[in-house]
């Protein structure tokens, strides 16, 4: 067996890849926490968030996986920011998907 995914364009892959990583509100809230700081955190987010620790930190792997964060080791603290490439490409991505959608015919018979 193979994965169907291969079917489909590199776009397409890459934009599920990051839609799939911003489906949790917590993720979104995680991103857009960092991009406020506008640096890198080391402490704990979690005191940012009505989360418990060891729930952000599952969000934050979900997030370092999908290429959308960074998170450097120093001794005991980890220091987590965006991936200013990566996040790019996010917002290039998801307008270039939503830029091409055809806006639905006034007149359709479903409506």
């Amino acid at each position: 067996m193979y994965a169907k995914t291969t079917h489909f364009t590199a776009g397409l892959q890459e934009l599920a890849l990051f839609a799939k990583a911003m489906s949790h509100p917590a993720r979104i809230a995680i991103i857009q926490l960092l991009s406020e700081k506008k640096s890198c955190i080391s402490g704990n987010i979690a005191q940012e968030l009505p989360l418990s620790r060891s729930t952000v930190c599952q969000h934050l792997q979900e997030l370092k996986d999908a290429g959308l964060i960074k998170g450097e080791i120093s001794g005991q603290n980890v220091c987590y920011c965006l991936d200013t490439e990566n996040i790019a490409r996010l917002k290039h991505a998801f307008t270039q998907f939503l830029n091409h959608l055809d806006i639905p015919f006034i007149n359709c018979p479903c409506s």
